[in-house]
């Protein structure tokens, strides 16, 4: 039996976008400069890195785990969805986000996982990245506030400017989220605007109730995220206080949220550049600390946060509906 003209459109537009995310893939991965010689010299030199590794990936799943979660939360107001669903709309963002700029391939996975409302998706879509833009700022404001304490020579009028910024922008957030049924009421009136307000109408949607449950599972994302940084830190051989882990990776995510992701790397180039400037004051004093290792570190942890559900998620790309019902 012979697909109809639209189906057969479909079925090739969704074998060329697997086709294109399996051979970008096989780009990113020819690109990176990953030595495994290196890789292999640096595990073997720490005590027990089976431990170190399975607590990393074991808590991949948890990690997207929250985030679907808060998807679920987030989507109860547009359209009943299992956490199970929403997990999967969560998979395929991230497989379609790998290759996409920006929030583009993220929301695109999660609103064709729908079969109806997706403009209402996007706006939901983009409440969830706010909120885990919101938290990585918050705990970055922190993260920095402890740093310049520890590294003197950024305690300076920039360091403590940034500070200031950080601090007022966290304020800000607060105030956006007590207002924002007004904003919402007072951006319909604007004629230039209106056909947008399917977009962002939901953010108005959503009571105190169900913004605090969500903030709170996207800080416990963030926190998961985080532990899997350090784990990462110790199956290298990285060893640093809990202090200066916690604010040196509170640090690096806080500079790869607010980086626009146009990189064609996913993120990874941001990452790395991040972690080498963030780390590079405790070079000097601990051994453990190098460009190489620190590039070993990022790169493992991309492959278990990012690479793995992306490969995960391209059975749910597959079986994306392109139309609605």
């Amino acid at each position: 039996m012979s697909l109809k003209p639209g189906k057969k459109f479909t079925f090739w537009l969704k074998t060329a976008v697997f086709a294109g995310l399996l051979i970008y893939i096989g780009y990113v991965l020819q690109q990176q400069p990953f030595d495994w010689t290196l890789v292999r010299e640096q595990i073997t030199a720490v005590e027990h890195p089976e431990q170190w590794a399975a607590g990393l990936f074991l808590l991949t799943p948890v990690n997207w785990g929250f985030e679907a979660l808060k998807w679920q939360i987030l989507l109860q107001r547009i359209e009943k969805s299992t956490y199970w669903q929403a997990y999967k709309g969560v998979l395929a963002g991230v497989a379609l986000g790998f290759a996409l700029p920006a929030l583009l391939g993220d929301t695109a996975g999660r609103v064709l996982s729908l079969r109806t409302h997706r403009a209402e998706a996007v706006g939901a879509s983009l409440v969830s990245g706010g909120m885990q833009f919101y938290v990585a700022l918050v705990f970055g404001a922190v993260a920095w506030a402890h740093h310049i304490t520890v590294v003197p020579i950024r305690n300076n009028i920039a360091g403590q400017w940034l500070l200031v910024i950080l601090v007022a922008l966290s304020a800000g957030g607060i105030v956006f989220g007590l207002t924002r049924q007004r904003l919402v009421r007072w951006l319909e009136k604007r004629p230039g605007l209106r056909r947008f307000t399917d977009y962002w109408n939901v953010a108005g949607l959503y009571s105190d109730r169900e913004i605090a449950q969500a903030l709170g599972v996207a800080a416990l994302r963030y926190v998961v995220f985080s532990v899997q940084f350090y784990l990462v830190m110790r199956l290298v051989g990285i060893h640093l206080s809990a202090g200066l882990s916690a604010s040196s990776i509170g640090l690096v995510f806080l500079v790869k949220t607010i980086t626009p992701a146009f990189n064609l790397l996913s993120d990874l180039g941001v990452r790395e550049a991040a972690s080498l400037w963030v780390f590079e004051p405790f070079s000097q004093t601990n051994d453990t600390v190098s460009t190489s290792v620190l590039l070993t570190a990022t790169l493992t942890l991309w492959v278990a946060n990012v690479l793995t559900p992306v490969l995960v998620g391209l059975i749910w790309v597959w079986k994306l509906k392109l139309t609605t019902e």
